[in-house]
């Protein structure tokens, strides 16, 4: 039986919109970058592999797409399901964690991997069996995401309320364990509010120019003659992922909540903000501060913005986080419900808006039954809070107690990667 305490335990959670790298024991990932990779063309006589033959293995950029390329397209190893999808990119981010970011020797270090509550048997077996046998690690093991954020505030059961990319999960955790029958997802995500944000601009005429888009000189005091480049071979996807990156940054600079149920009416006339895009052009954004963060908590805003977000699905269809949480709590034994009231873990990278625990605590008082009490547990520290679930892995991989769990090598071998149903619940 493999038990990891010579080498340090390499944790590596593949979210949808980033990946987070380094080793157990640590108080933050090493490494941070996009979970999203470009995906080049290739073909001619320069792709011949040494066998003579035509290289037809895609060829991805990981964490590279800072520099534009022709017909490069951009494309996630999640699918519309939030699972993983494509397992050559899922291959390349490994690759470029383990054998690039972290530079080590892979069959000397187990591998913890996060993986999404929802997770599929089938997908959690491709897991193991890649990572085997691509990288060979001594031992690997499978942890749900929720379940990891859950540790990483020191609780052994809680509800979290993971605001990620593509989603935002709610799962109640007893004793170390995702309860799979109460989880509810909503596509109200980081992503979501992105587009969202990119789409109100637009029809407000407003020009997101990415970097690559325009040069940019200096005539004099602060003044910039700006110049468009026509890049006529660039992909709509790398067009959209560079503009994405561009709001995400207005989306954290400028938006915020209230501590108290927003009214539209009650914030028509709140003083604007100015922000400054990349080509120097500035505008001013009002009321839709407020209002962008406030879509987690009120849906139907989006009928205000007056904008429309496939993804999304049909407005009816969306719930407020609040309507998760209660419908969470209602989903799981009523035994453990109480418990699951005082201890509410917020985490996620779109869950940092100012006020955010404050808004939600308020929120849930009104849902919440007469003698509970409503408590929501939310780091105060921004990078604890974002990378909640590599530090939940961090901290049980380097547990002594927790070397005695890992799937190593050897039973793999004999049992095949459906063993991980079995050694990681």
């Amino acid at each position: 039986m493999y038990g990891g305490d010579e080498v340090s335990a390499v944790v590596i959670d593949l979210g949808t919109h980033s990946v987070k790298a380094g080793y157990a024991g640590q108080d933050t990932p090493q490494h941070v970058f996009p979970s999203a990779v470009g995906e080049c063309a290739k073909g001619g006589d320069a792709d011949m592999t040494a066998e003579g033959e035509n290289a037809s293995a895609r060829h991805f950029e990981v964490d590279n797409m800072g520099i534009r390329r022709d017909g490069m397209e951009v494309t996630s190893p999640y699918g519309e399901n939030g699972m993983l999808e494509d397992w050559e990119a899922v291959e390349a981010i490994w690759e470029h964690a383990l054998k690039k970011r972290l530079a080590l020797q892979t069959d000397e270090h187990p591998v913890l991997l996060s993986e999404p509550v929802h997770n599929s048997d089938a997908v959690r077996a491709k897991m193991v069996e890649l990572m085997f046998e691509k990288h060979a690690p001594p031992a690997l093991f499978l942890a749900k995401s929720p379940v990891l954020s859950s540790f990483a505030v020191g609780k052994a059961s809680s509800l979290v309320i993971d605001m990620g990319g593509k989603h935002t999960t709610v799962s109640a955790i007893h004793d170390g364990f995702a309860l799979q029958k109460s989880v509810v997802r909503s596509p109200l995500g980081g992503e979501a509010l992105t587009d969202v944000v990119l789409k109100y601009l637009e029809k407000k005429k407003v020009d997101v120019r990415p970097r690559y888009a325009f040069t940019k000189k200096q005539k004099g005091d602060g003044d910039f003659d700006v110049k468009a480049v026509n890049h006529p071979k660039t992909t709509a996807s790398y067009a959209l992922f560079k503009r994405r990156e561009i709001i995400e940054d207005l989306k954290a600079t400028v938006c915020t909540l209230d501590d108290h149920t927003f009214n539209s009416d009650e914030h028509k006339n709140v003083a604007g903000v100015t922000y400054e895009l990349p080509d120097g052009n500035t505008i001013e954004v009002g009321v839709e501060r407020f209002q962008i963060p406030e879509l987690f908590f009120q849906p139907e805003i989006l009928r205000e913005l007056n904008v429309d977000v496939p993804e999304l699905g049909e407005l009816k269809s969306l719930k407020s986080i609040q309507e998760l949480v209660l419908e969470c709590i209602n989903n799981a034994d009523v035994d453990v419900r109480k418990d699951l009231w005082g201890s509410l873990v917020l985490c996620g990278g779109s869950s940092m808006f100012a006020n955010m625990r404050e808004r939600l605590e308020a929120a849930l008082f009104d849902h919440a039954p007469q003698n509970v009490k409503t408590k929501v547990v939310a780091s105060m520290n921004s990078v604890e809070r974002r990378f909640a679930t590599w530090i939940g892995g961090s901290i049980l991989a380097s547990l002594g107690s927790f070397q005695q769990l890992w799937m190593s090598k050897q039973e793999y071998e004999e049992h095949g990667a459906n063993l991980v149903q079995r050694k990681c619940p």
